[in-house]
């Protein structure tokens, strides 16, 4: 399993607090950090829309359990989920992230 940082966000700090919780209990995910107060741009079915959302960085080593588990409890109709690879890291930081 390699190890990968996610990009996710929802529409308010409650719901990422709770679905964040949620994928570390469920140990689909190591660490969950929160960023409010993001401004978001986007097109969505034609129109641009804005919003002010909550990007959550999620770092695993468990992506396709994650993805399923964001999947599940997420608001949003197609929620971002993105996954960058980590290419380096410390290494007893990323032997723990891969820790169940």
């Amino acid at each position: 399993m390699e190890p990968v940082v996610v990009l996710c966000t929802f529409p308010d700090l409650d719901q990422a607090r709770q679905i964040g919780a949620a994928l570390v209990e469920r140990q689909v995910a190591a660490c969950v950090n929160l960023l409010p107060g993001v401004e978001s741009i986007y097109r969505w079915e034609g129109t641009v829309e804005r919003a002010c959302e909550v990007l959550a960085l999620i770092k695993t080593a468990r992506y396709a359990d994650l993805e399923a588990a964001i999947r599940e409890l997420h608001p949003y109709e197609v929620p971002e989920i993105l996954a960058l690879p980590v290419s380096a890291g410390l290494p007893a930081y990323l032997k723990w992230l891969a820790e169940p």
